[in-house]
């Protein structure tokens, strides 16, 4: 399935002349890469059948708003993450159009309610919807658009209100990260200073795929990575 398949083997060709020992040496080098790419390709397909036999897709993709250290393969807290069962990019609104968002009684063109004690931006610098939290137990097939898919499992919350979570086949948190995909969300970091969309530098947008988001004055931030879940299990 072409949505669970996103790598490609890639061959590096020489063109300047070389001796013939050289050649020989750099084909050898070429015929490995070309093996190394054909036995990558043939993992995916077994990873795709796989998957396939496990989970549907989801188009368009879903999205998780994820809070974890990037080479992180398990760890807990997965109920501070969050979910966008749509994507909320289209849905944002411009800083520049802060104020028509305001005189709507904080409702946006793709009514979502404007929350000012903890608001959203992505890296185009849109006032996006928040995720919903938290995110809920189960699997889901993520991948950050680049080579690795992997499971992630989040698992019920225990008694004391952690989830735990963990990606399958030692996949780390920066592996299914969409590096650029960014999001951030502000709150005020104190009662007397104004943590508003109006104060955002419009100068730091776009954010550079894998770069923090820009801070706002008079808010506190927080950066979350995103990853992209285009399959949910197909008894879920």
């Amino acid at each position: 399935m072409e949505e669970f398949s996103k790598t490609d083997p890639q061959i590096l060709y020489y063109t300047r002349p070389v001796d013939p020992g050289l050649a020989r040496s750099r084909f050898s080098v070429i015929c490995l890469f070309v093996v190394l790419g054909l036995l990558l390709l043939i993992q995916q397909a077994v990873l795709a059948d796989d998957y396939r036999s496990r989970f549907h897709p989801v188009r368009p993709a879903h999205y998780i708003a994820a809070l974890a250290e990037p080479d992180a393969n398990s760890g807990d807290h997965a109920e501070t993450w969050g979910y966008w069962p749509l994507d909320p990019g289209p849905r944002g609104v411009r800083l520049d159009n802060y104020e028509q968002l305001l005189a709507s009684d904080g409702v946006a063109p793709a009514n979502w309610q404007f929350d000012s004690s903890a608001w959203w931006l992505e890296e185009n610098g849109l006032i996006m919807e928040a995720p919903k939290f938290p995110l809920p137990p189960g699997d889901y097939l993520v991948t950050g658009g680049r080579t690795v898919l992997s499971v992630l499992s989040v698992f019920p919350a225990d008694a004391s209100g952690n989830q735990r979570w963990q990606l399958a086949d030692n996949a780390s948190i920066h592996d299914v990260t969409h590096l650029g995909c960014r999001s951030a969300v502000y709150t005020p970091s104190s009662t007397d200073k104004m943590c508003t969309p109006e104060n955002a530098p419009r100068n730091a947008f776009r954010v550079a795929a894998g770069d923090a988001m820009p801070h706002v004055a008079g808010c506190n931030k927080q950066d979350y990575a995103v990853l992209i879940v285009v399959g949910l299990p197909i008894d879920g």
